[in-house]
This record gives structure tokens, sequence and C-alpha cells, in this order.
């Protein structure tokens, strides 16, 4: 079971999706907009991804970044904390396999979890 955080409002969100959908994943969507994942989520997320700096989980270029102040050397606590209360600063879309994750951009790298 493939755990997708899905945004249908992202074209590469949208183009992931289908061809996970198209490979015959088994898949569970979540609109992670509507449905937060919380602080522990994240964690385990970032632990699937490989631990890498919290940085490369989050969209730096939204608007909602530089509205709260932040910056890209904030600590990693500050940043996990920012995309639990702020999903919208989650890099999408975000896909997890058991103890593994990929960030779908480009949207083949979804692939490595098949």
């Amino acid at each position: 079971m493939i755990d997708y955080w899905h945004n249908p409002r992202c074209s590469k969100s949208r183009e992931g999706l289908a061809l996970l959908e198209e490979k015959g994943a088994d898949l569970r969507v979540r609109r992670y907009l509507e449905d937060t994942p919380s602080l522990e989520e994240l964690t385990a997320a970032r632990a699937a991804l490989g631990t890498p700096p919290v940085i490369e989980m989050m969209r730096p270029k939204e608007a909602r970044f530089k509205e709260l102040g932040l910056s890209t050397s904030d600590s990693d606590e500050t940043l996990l904390a920012a995309m639990a209360a702020n999903p919208v600063l989650i890099e999408r879309p975000l896909a997890i396999k058991g103890d593994r994750a990929v960030i779908g951009r480009p949207p083949e790298k979804l692939l490595e979890l098949l």
C-alpha cells in the first residue's frame, strides 16, 4: 500500500497519481491540505525519505513561507512545526510505502516505490 499525499490542484501531483494508477499501484490517497499530517507523521515521512534536511521536504518559494518569516537556514524543528501548522508548505507529491518514501519531482521518481 502506498500512501499518497496529494494536492489535486497541482499538475505534478495529478501526473504522479495518474502514473501510479496506470501501473496498478495499491494506493491510499490523502488530500494533505484537508487532512493535515501531524508533526509525528512528518517526522516519520522524513525518516522514510532518508532523513534529508527538512527544507528538502518544503516549498520555500510558497508565499506562506515568506509570510511566516521562515528561512532556509531555520532549524529542522522549526521547519517541521511550520509544515504541521501550514501544510501548503509540504513539497508534493509525497508517497510513502512502509519505511520508504519519495517526493514525486519529477513524477517518475514515484516508480521507485513499485
